[in-house]
């Protein structure tokens, strides 16, 4: 990877890299993000999953999936199917940060080995996120795929699934192992690409906040992270919205591979622009960038406080 003097952030922040506990560390503080993640953004993501996945014509708007919603089945219907991201998401967002940190001790010790500064470039924070989110990808793809099936059910319709366990089982059933891990391609292109961009974006800011005010990083105020929390969520969902758009298609698809609208990725992307332009691929937009903010200002401030609190 070429490296860029004008890029290189000095004042990055390294971990103990000696520390035997410093990789539990990382993932119990990226557990915490997860879990506070869920709990801010579930409802969010309930609206949106309701107007990617409904026909044409069904929602005027997140507002309407959220009075509708209200209405026919109570406001705990924004968080069906929580259990499995509280438990899922959690270990996801736990591997996202603990490979993230790993892989910028890895780069660290890279560029002092040749010579340079321990700072990381801009294309290092870049492929840090990037391998995170792929690694990420693999756990997140089934654990969504299960919670969207439970969020689209609706009350006026027959109950297809009672439970987290009742969607593994009768997905496999119906398409075996490979039905469970459906969406996957899209998946790994918006994590692989928007976990990129949301952890350079992230560091990139505390990394010149540090620089800008001559302080640490367990320094920065509450407030001003979460700032950068929000700024890191809009730019994963600029940057890699279309392919969740994608993959919540394909995941909210029959559950059997003869009745199946969408064959792949590919299909998916062809059919949803024939159907709906290019707007097809933002539906559902508003609602998940108004959740961006709270949600990783959320992730990221409870991931630094359980940092400081663990050491």
């Amino acid at each position: 990877m070429e490296d860029v003097e004008p890029h290189i952030i000095e004042a990055v922040e390294q971990k103990d890299s000696n520390d035997p506990l410093r990789v539990l560390k990382d993932v119990a503080a990226g557990t915490c993000g997860g879990f506070a993640q869920v709990l801010v953004g579930q409802p969010f993501d309930t609206t949106k999953v309701r107007l990617q996945s409904s026909p044409p014509g069904t929602y005027t708007g997140g507002l309407d999936v959220v009075q509708k919603l209200i209405k026919t089945e109570g406001p705990l219907a924004f968080y069906k199917g929580t259990l499995t991201p509280l438990v899922g998401v959690g270990a996801c967002v736990s591997v996202q940060f603990g490979v993230f940190e790993g892989m910028k001790r890895f780069f660290s010790k890279q560029n002092i080995s040749n010579g340079k500064t321990e700072g990381l470039t801009y294309a290092q924070y870049y492929f840090a996120g990037s391998i995170s989110g792929l690694a990420n990808s693999i756990l997140a793809c089934p654990i969504e795929h299960i919670r969207i099936r439970l969020q689209t059910q609706t009350a006026s319709a027959p109950k297809q699934f009672s439970g987290p366990m009742d969607v593994i089982r009768k997905v496999q059933q119906s398409s075996g192992i490979p039905g469970i891990f459906r969406g996957l391609t899209p998946t790994l292109l918006r994590e692989g690409h928007g976990m990129g961009v949301y952890f350079l974006t992230y560091e990139y800011l505390v990394n010149r906040d540090m620089a800008t005010n001559k302080i640490e990083r367990k320094d920065i105020p509450g407030w001003r992270l979460c700032v950068y929390g929000g700024c890191a969520g809009y730019g994963v969902w600029l940057s890699a919205y279309p392919f969740d758009v994608i993959k919540s298609k394909m995941q909210t698809d029959s559950i059997d591979a003869t009745k199946r609208q969408f064959n792949s990725t590919i299909d998916c992307a062809r059919k949803t622009l024939q159907a709906s332009g290019v707007k097809g691929f933002f539906r559902g937009f508003v609602p998940t960038i108004l959740r961006a903010a709270p949600v990783n200002a959320s992730t990221f401030y409870a991931f630094e406080l359980a940092m400081r609190a663990i050491g």
